[in-house]
């Protein structure tokens, strides 16, 4: 037996300081915002329906009762035969590996190497690099000649989200949209001082965050994507740029400042994480930590959001009145939603939907109900809070018509918006914080979505619906939602229906005065994370209930709290800390880590929810040192991620640089989209 693989520094999470500092304003060493009493999953388990015949066997999600409860599924058959992992240096090329089909490669072996470390037999390129031009009379990138100017015209920085969308008509091509979630200074210019930014460095700190889109063009013979500069398609879109707020919470006295009385016009999109792609060809952009731009919070609303009372550390409230909330109080009310972009319009204004709510958006990823009504899962990226999901009222239209177009572009406008509710089917007794499974061998329980607002009608007593819709978070409290490890991506798997939520961890799970574990968030001091997922009832997106277990508790194989759906422990990789998660077209799906707590760098991995190798996970990738991997993106022949924050290293700066990726020596650390191929131009991991 392997020693366990240590864990590594004292900082909540696996970051380093500096990446949360610059990315969510250190928010893992702030008061938790929820400090509300709603009842926690542990105080709901006593007495609760017993769903053990829904649990198990099925391999797709079924209907299970006469009631209309819906079955998760559980290993087909004892697993056999899985063959070897872990691929190392010299092994033979992955596409021979065994596995589950998409997952048939040599896995990568944990490591702190400052590259992209693949599989045998697979290929690479830089897609594109922060600084590249993509708009016309943009300049070629210079570390030291940047301006506000130059980036506007320029891949942004600190690429998350990405969505490669086809291109009809142009032979070769996809449109390329990435999300641009902040920016780290310290990395970006020499000699920054922040205590004393200038105006010029934070008009590009303002232009390096938002949105690119980009058409890239594919190399015959191999994976290979390059950006095709000054396309009609390519555009930015930054923290000035004009955003139109619309549905239900539009022009509400909460949304309007004095410079936009009429609440319907916002400039920016700020720290846009994950996001989702919608069957009508758009794309949709979670706005996540916007609580650490803003200054001189006061109000109880502010201290949910954990806006600060005190100056930022980027200092923006200095050169804009907007991020001083002294002064626009309700400046902040207009980020932390989910932004709706249409790619195929550049002369589109982005959409701000506030009928989603407003919260620390990980993602939102929309499925169609049977009558063709959008579902949108959402996960709020904080310790002890909630996941949601809304269901559209209107049916979408078929078609690339522009009536098609436009009646789909106000789907997201009306509906309701809901906050889950979980309950477990174990005793709490079995729940001591250490991650061991309960006797019936699973974590698993029920759960019901409880509705918040359709429209203008309140479901939460005491708020009105634009009070929902604006302080959504406050709304969860009173209605008494479950408080999980930090919600992030939540994605629906096009083939069976499940939702798949990453809960990335939580350290302060079980502390005094803080929830303890309970069956879906089993772990106190919950380094690593877990993955929940759930089956609708009646596999009906729109329904009020669901099954839920969790599929993966992560971290070290050897450590008992670990649990791959019942996969054996010694044929997986390691995983820590589950990010963004996307599907491929075999049903695994693909999980990319944020703060990996032992001791490798961040990864991109797979992993099978069906079949006989159900819970068996690989490793594809790692990133360089200080990077976290972000955007999955699974075609056939192509896996696509985004490298963010490269050398994001305490202590590091464009004077002394923690890794050399992706241009070598002397040159300066840029944040990148990479592509992933097979060498020999066959299918991913087939």
């Amino acid at each position: 037996m392997r020693d366990l693989l240590p864990l590594i520094g004292s900082h909540p999470g696996g970051r380093s300081a500096l990446t949360c500092r610059y990315r969510c304003g250190d928010a893992c060493f702030q008061e938790i915002p929820n400090t509300s009493d709603n009842e926690y999953a542990g105080d709901l388990i006593a007495g609760a329906l017993s769903r053990r015949s829904m649990m198990r066997a099925a391999a797709v999600v079924t209907v299970a009762t006469a009631a209309g409860t819906a079955a998760l599924a559980g290993p087909a058959a004892p697993v056999a035969e899985a063959g070897p992992l872990v691929g190392r240096s010299g092994s033979r090329p992955g596409p021979t590996a065994p596995g589950a089909r998409g997952l048939r490669f040599a896995a990568v072996a944990p490591n702190k190497d400052d590259r992209v470390t693949i599989p045998d037999g697979y290929g690479q390129n830089v897609v594109i690099r922060w600084g590249e031009p993509i708009l016309r009379g943009a300049p070629a990138f210079d570390p030291d000649k940047q301006s506000a100017k130059a980036q506007a015209g320029q891949f942004g920085y600190n690429n998350d989200f990405l969505s490669l969308l086809p291109l009809r008509g142009e032979r070769g091509r996809q449109v390329l949209v990435a999300n641009h979630e902040y920016t780290d200074e310290i990395l970006m210019f020499r000699g920054y001082d922040p205590a004393s930014p200038t105006r010029e460095q934070v008009e590009i700190a303002w232009a390096a965050h938002g949105l690119s889109v980009v058409v890239v063009q594919e190399e015959n013979r191999t994976g290979k994507l390059a950006p095709v500069n000054r396309h009609p398609l390519n555009r930015r879109l930054t923290a000035t740029s004009e955003f139109r707020v619309t549905g239900p919470a539009a022009g509400s006295p909460l949304l309007r400042t004095s410079a936009d009385r009429t609440g319907r016009k916002v400039l920016g999109t700020l720290n846009n994480c994950a996001g989702g792609t919608t069957p009508w060809g758009t794309t949709l952009h979670g706005e996540e930590n916007f609580n650490q731009y803003f200054a001189n919070g006061s109000s109880d609303t502010d201290k949910r959001y954990g806006i600060g009372t005190a100056a930022t550390e980027r200092k923006w409230e200095r050169f804009d009145k907007r991020f001083d909330l002294a002064q626009e109080p309700n400046e902040a009310h207009r980020f932390g939603w989910v932004v709706e972009l249409d790619p195929y319009d550049p002369d589109s204004t982005p959409r701000k939907r506030t009928a989603l709510g407003r919260f620390k958006h990980e993602a939102a990823q929309p499925r169609l109900t049977a009558d063709g009504r959008p579902v949108v899962y959402m996960g709020d990226d904080e310790r002890f809070d909630y996941f949601y999901k809304f269901v559209s009222s209107k049916r979408m239209k078929k078609g690339n018509s522009r009536a098609a177009r436009e009646h789909n572009l106000t789907l997201l406008d009306e509906g309701t918006l809901y906050v889950a509710k979980l309950t477990g089917d174990s005793p709490a007794a079995e729940f001591d914080g250490t991650g061991k499974l309960p006797s019936d061998g699973e974590f698993d329980g029920s759960g019901v979505w409880i509705p918040l607002a359709t429209g203008t009608t309140s479901h939460v007593p005491g708020m009105t619906a634009e009070e929902v819709y604006v302080f959504t978070r406050l709304a969860g409290d009173k209605v008494g939602a479950t408080k999980m490890d930090r919600p992030e991506d939540v994605e629906p798997s096009p083939r069976t229906g499940r939702v798949y939520v990453a809960l990335t961890n939580n350290t302060d799970r079980g502390k005094t005065g803080k929830a303890g574990a309970d069956e879906a968030n089993p772990r106190n001091a919950n380094k690593h994370g877990q993955i929940l997922e759930l089956a609708e009832h009646w596999d009906d997106p729109a329904g009020d209930g669901f099954a839920w277990r969790l599929f993966l508790v992560a971290g070290d194989p050897e450590d008992p709290s670990t649990y791959f759906s019942g996969f054996p422990k010694e044929k997986v990789s390691p995983i820590s800390c589950p990010d963004n998660v996307a599907f491929d077209d075999h049903g695994n799906l693909w999980i990319s880590t944020d703060g990996n707590q032992l001791g490798s760098h961040d990864g991109l991995f797979g992993v099978a929810t069906l079949g006989e190798r159900r819970g068996e996970l690989k490793q594809f990738l790692t990133v360089p040192t200080g990077a976290e991997t972000c955007g999955p993106v699974i075609q056939d022949r192509r896996v696509l991620v985004a490298v963010q924050h490269p050398g994001e290293v305490d202590g590091a700066s464009v004077e002394k640089p923690a890794s050399t990726w992706p241009d070598g020596p002397g040159r300066i650390v840029r944040p990148s989209v990479v592509a992933v191929w097979r060498r020999d131009g066959g299918d991913i991991g087939v």
